[in-house]
């Protein structure tokens, strides 16, 4: 007579085996936030392997540098930060810009972000945003 054996110890083994579920929310080398879309109230980035683009309700920024992940899950890169008023921009309004530090913390599906001006330590705001989500914006009119 042949004896069955108990699963238990077989699916245990597989599980541990197997990959997180989800999406993996950094890239390759995984020191990295994931590349795509992160959307949240009053804010977007589009995240690149070489930085990130930001929009916000009147405004916009930019990462021009990779954003790299320490241990723990954050980051912490300058980039800048272009404040828009209503209506149309004039052109050559570039100029207005100013430096801004990006600091990050990312955990499952989520970052949260607080964006400051470097030079008047003037916080823009700290915002969450969700990987794949798409922000909602209120752009100035």
């Amino acid at each position: 007579m042949v004896r069955a054996r108990p699963l238990q110890p077989y699916v245990a083994t597989l599980l541990l085996a197997l990959p997180p579920a989800g999406p993996t929310l950094s890239s390759a080398s995984d020191d990295r936030v994931a590349a795509g879309i992160w959307g949240g109230r009053h804010i977007g980035m589009d995240v690149t392997e070489g930085g990130a683009s930001v929009e916000y309700d009147c405004g916009r920024g930019a990462i021009h540098q990779p954003l790299l992940l320490d241990n723990q899950g954050r980051f912490d890169v300058e980039g800048d930060y272009l404040q828009e008023r209503p209506g149309p921009q004039r052109e050559g309004e570039e100029h207005d810009r100013q430096d801004a530090r990006y600091a990050g913390r990312i955990a499952d599906r989520t970052m949260t972000l607080t964006v400051t001006l470097v030079d008047r330590k003037e916080p823009v705001g700290t915002f969450t945003l969700t990987y794949g989500r798409a922000p909602f914006l209120r752009k100035c009119l």
